[in-house]
């Protein structure tokens, strides 16, 4: 996480728990080794995500644009 830490320029306790959070939201997998836990995005997931996100928001528009 020092890495990450480094380039977002957060305390390592917020970035502890921004990538729980994105855990817990199935966008990021974790992997322990040792005293080392390896974070990996999970493509298919923010794939999905971004889907459901896009048709939300057309959805969305389409209910408040008027009928002509």
């Amino acid at each position: 996480m020092g890495y990450i830490q480094e380039k977002a320029g957060l305390s390592q306790s917020t970035v502890s728990n921004y990538m729980g959070l994105l855990r817990q939201a199935g966008l990021v997998r974790a992997e322990r080794h040792g005293q080392w836990t390896f974070y990996r995005r999970d493509e298919e997931a923010i794939r999905a995500f971004l889907k459901a996100l896009g048709d939300e928001l057309l959805e969305e528009q389409r209910s408040d644009t008027p009928d002509l």
